[in-house]
């Protein structure tokens, strides 16, 4: 297999540029505040095809023979490579078959169909779709493109670290999400073959730690289950090619659980007004992690394909764990007016009801018969400490409960 070398990765520069968006750094007062460094966004979730997956695999694609074009392509993906690799046969007029775990979101599926690609779905995690790839291109002839575990793959996507530190020369700290550890691999090597002090740290979910298990074994690991929000980086087993790049590049790999990304979805739509899949959110979700006080820090948002279904669900969760949405119950004697009086308690303190239950056969006691469970709206943990606290004031007794977030 081809090495990371300085001069492949000047080649995969030239050659990704003709087919990605640029997609310059934001920088971010929120985060940056946060932390105390100066942090700045690389976005690829606005990048074409909505993540940068399409980086490696158009590289990766230059560097087949035209026999092996001719045979047809395929892979296996949760979406974003296979978006990468549909667009990338198309540019080159070639058929490409993309493998996707039947758990992936249907916008995924879609946009890698109107791509051009033929769309087959297996298994419930990407390993398990990996594994019918293998066996579809030994039965069919297709030439596989392996969506990690490839070096010409890292090296597309290393032209990330290329464009990065052409606009921050000085940047201090580079954090990529990790899966496989495709973009991981690209990005660490070339920066470090660019700036030797510089710091990459890798981002995985907690639910899906292989590299971490890897690196404490020692070899490449594979998890037994994943479980995770974060569909993109859903992965068993890193790469076992590219492992010895990320054991030597990497400076550290930190973990975040799922509640994280999904607060920080919430931060980047109200304050950056960006549309970032989970997995693309793991590097921001890591700053609070990471002591990176007076440093340049540079976050690479990976994706940004998200289906609208996914997209609430992961709002309305953020919201609640913010407790910006919370529900409370009281028991009301089972007299007129005292909906009423709970009513005008919660418009006083400037609470919204969201939802209201009217429960009347709560108890035989009618002094406490009728239970009202009310969902509400609050500005965040200490509005929502005074509106219970008004409540309570009042004499109902509030009792606070779990609120579902679907």
């Amino acid at each position: 297999m081809t090495e990371l070398t300085l001069d492949s990765f000047e080649r995969a520069c030239e050659i990704v540029d003709k087919v990605t968006a640029k997609t310059e750094l934001v920088f971010s007062d929120y985060y940056s505040e946060q932390t105390g460094a100066k942090v700045w966004l690389k976005p690829e979730n606005m990048q074409r095809t909505g993540a940068y997956k399409v980086r490696g695999a158009y590289y990766k694609i230059s560097t087949l023979s035209q026999e092996e074009r001719d045979r047809g392509l395929i892979t296996a993906s949760a979406g974003n490579h296979a978006q990468g690799v549909a667009y990338a046969a198309k540019q080159y007029g070639v058929k490409a078959v993309i493998v996707m775990p039947t758990t992936t979101p249907l916008i995924k599926v879609n946009r890698t169909k109107a791509l051009g690609a033929e769309v087959v779905l297996y298994g419930d995690v990407y390993d398990e779709a990996a594994g019918y790839a293998a066996k579809l291109a030994e039965e069919k002839g297709y030439t596989f493109v392996h969506p990690f575990d490839d070096p010409a793959v890292a090296t597309g996507q290393g032209t990330i670290a290329m464009e990065i530190i052409r606009e921050i020369p000085l940047v201090d700290i580079i954090i990529v999400p990790v899966g496989g550890g495709g973009l991981a691999t690209g990005v660490s090597t070339l920066a470090k073959l660019l700036k030797p002090n510089i710091k990459v740290i890798g981002v995985e979910p907690a639910g899906a730690a292989c590299l971490t298990a890897s690196l404490e074994a020692g070899k490449v690991t594979t998890l037994p289950t994943v479980n995770t929000i974060a569909d993109g980086t859903a992965v068993k087993t890193p790469g076992e090619h590219i492992f010895p790049y990320l054991q030597e590049n990497l400076d550290q790999v930190v973990t975040v659980p799922d509640e994280e990304i999904v607060e920080a979805f919430l931060d980047m739509v109200e304050n950056h007004k960006m549309v970032v899949e989970n997995s693309g959110l793991l590097s921001v979700a890591a700053l609070r992690h990471i002591d990176c006080r007076g440093k340049k820090v540079a976050c690479v948002l990976s994706g940004g394909n998200m289906d609208v279904i996914t997209m609430s669900s992961v709002v309305r969760q953020g919201l609640i764990l913010r407790d910006r949405i919370f529900t409370v119950s009281v028991l009301l004697p089972d007299r007129p007016g005292e909906l009423s009086r709970v009513s005008h308690v919660i418009a006083e303190q400037n609470g919204n009801v969201i939802k209201l239950e009217h429960n009347q056969f709560a108890s035989i006691n009618r002094n406490a018969a009728v239970e009202l469970v009310i969902t509400l709206e609050a500005f965040g943990t200490q509005h929502k400490q005074e509106i219970v606290k008004a409540l309570e004031d009042a004499g109902f007794k509030p009792r606070l409960k779990r609120t579902k977030s679907e």
